[in-house]
Parts: C-alpha cells; sequence; structure tokens
C-alpha cells in the first residue's frame, strides 16, 4: 500500500494511504491540545515570597506571624511600649498580648495600608520598628513585672522584706529563699522612701492615713509613718504616679497573701 506525501502539511495534519479504488486520500485535521500551565505549587507560605525559578512570575506569600492574641512575654512588651510611642496604646505595657493590644495593632495596620488582621506578622513589626525607638526599661515596666534584683547580702538571712529601688520591685524571702515577688512604687522627689534597715513595728489591715485622707490596705508599717501598702492608684495608674514615702504595691491579692505571712519585728532592706 502507498503512503500520498502532501506538501505543505502542517504537523497538526495526519495522512490516509490511498484507497484501493485508485483516489487519491483525503488529508484529515487532528486538533492537538495547547500546553496547561502547571499546578501551583503547594509550599508554605513565607516572608515576601520570591521567582520560583526563571521564568516563572513570583508568587506573593503570607507575611509570617510574629505573636497573636493570647502571646506573653517580653517580646509582647516590646510590641506594646511601641505601640505607646505611637499612640495606639495609652496604657502600660502588660506582657500580655490582649484584646486592647489587638485592636491597638488592627488600627496601626489600617492607617498605614495594610490588612487590618490585629495580629503581628514581620510586615507589620517592620513598619512599627522604622517609627518607633528602641524603649528603654522603663518603658516596659511602666505597669511594673520587671524581673527582680539578685537579693541584698542583708536580706539572706531571716524573715525579710527585700525592697529594690533599682527594680522596683519587693521580694518576700524566709532564710534566703523567695517566697513571693512583687512590683512596687516608692515616694517622689519630695517624699522619698528611705533606704535602710527597719523592722515591721505595726500593721493595720484597713489603716486610713489621717495626714493624706488617703486608704492604705494592708499596711505594714516599717518607718515612722512608711509603710508597705496596697494603692489603688498604683494599681490604675502604675509609675505614672508616686507615693508620699511608702512602699506601693499594685496587686491586691498579693499584698493581702504577703500581710498574712509577715510578722512584727520581721526584717525590712530598702536598697538599691
Amino acid at each position: 500500500m502507498a503512503l500520498v506525501v502532501l506538501a505543505g502539511c502542517a504537523a497538526g495534519c495526519t495522512v490516509q494511504p490511498a484507497g484501493t479504488d485508485g483516489k487519491r486520500a483525503t488529508p484529515v485535521r487532528v486538533e492537538v491540545p495547547s500546553r496547561t500551565p502547571s499546578a501551583p505549587s503547594s509550599q508554605a507560605p513565607d516572608d515576601g515570597g520570591s521567582p520560583s525559578g526563571a521564568g516563572t512570575p513570583s508568587v506573593r506569600r503570607a507575611p509570617r506571624v510574629l505573636w497573636s492574641r493570647g502571646a506573653s512575654g517580653r517580646d509582647i512588651r516590646e510590641l506594646q511600649a511601641r505601640l505607646r510611642q505611637v499612640a495606639w496604646i495609652f496604657h502600660g505595657p502588660t506582657g500580655t498580648y490582649d484584646e486592647l493590644t489587638e485592636k491597638a495593632v488592627r488600627g496601626f495596620q489600617g492607617k498605614r495600608g495594610l490588612p487590618r488582621t490585629g495580629v503581628t506578622d514581620t510586615v507589620t513589626w517592620q513598619r512599627l520598628l522604622a517609627m518607633t525607638r528602641e524603649p528603654g526599661r522603663w518603658e516596659l515596666y511602666l505597669m511594673g513585672g520587671q524581673p527582680a534584683d539578685a537579693p541584698d547580702a542583708r536580706c539572706r538571712t531571716g524573715r525579710v522584706l527585700c525592697i529594690s529601688k533599682s527594680s522596683r520591685t519587693l521580694r518576700w524571702m524566709i532564710d534566703g529563699r523567695t517566697v513571693s515577688t512583687m512590683p512596687v512604687r516608692f515616694g517622689s522627689a519630695y517624699t522619698p522612701t528611705r533606704e535602710g534597715v527597719f523592722r515591721i513595728y505595726w500593721k493595720s489591715r484597713h489603716h486610713v492615713s489621717t495626714l493624706y485622707d488617703s486608704p492604705m490596705p494592708y499596711a505594714m508599717f516599717f518607718s515612722g509613718g512608711q509603710a508597705v501598702h496596697f494603692s489603688a492608684d498604683f494599681a490604675a495608674r502604675g509609675y505614672a504616679g508616686a507615693s508620699h514615702g511608702c512602699v506601693n504595691v499594685g496587686d491586691e491579692g498579693a499584698v493581702a497573701r504577703l500581710y498574712g505571712q509577715v510578722r512584727d519585728g520581721d526584717k525590712v532592706v530598702v536598697h538599691w
């Protein structure tokens, strides 16, 4: 059987053999499907995106999430302190990514044309870094919570309220062991908290100051009218205010437990 060769037949044509009746075969056109694009990569998203290869369009990938609601720690304090610098948060850093922090992040994102997710991703964080400065120690701990200094040598024996002005903390210690630690606030430059070694000489559960007419619950007096006590003002405003010389505690539950454990005669050490 002879094949008929057709000049100029494209690759899409096939040739039929000549029939037995002697007639020339008719070329039949066969449609060849075009090349379909490959399926998109299933690789996990990463920051910024990058070309997958030469001649392939780049794929924009979602930025990596750094922190979201429920996270806690020093990094969250820095996030909150920086948001405070640009007036998206007005309270002191708490170290917990709460509802107010999420709302502040969402507002910051929307103002700058970023997706209003409320979570802090790498793009949001870099934008915030560019607009703010490194927060100082006091900015990070405006509402307390800073790590306590190492105990003063005078605190290592007996029952002691070891109070550090430099870290603004109170350690309740028994025979060198720290039982509890809490943030505290001191007097201003005009009414400073005295430094040195003292003794608890009087406890007054529902005390009210006769000089300033202000409540001093769970007061534990150690030097004249100066005492360790709960302060509602400290709980509300943090280090934006100051005492009249007393050692303020802003956590009522913590100072209530402390009050129940401290005895008259226990040592108090106030140091830098």
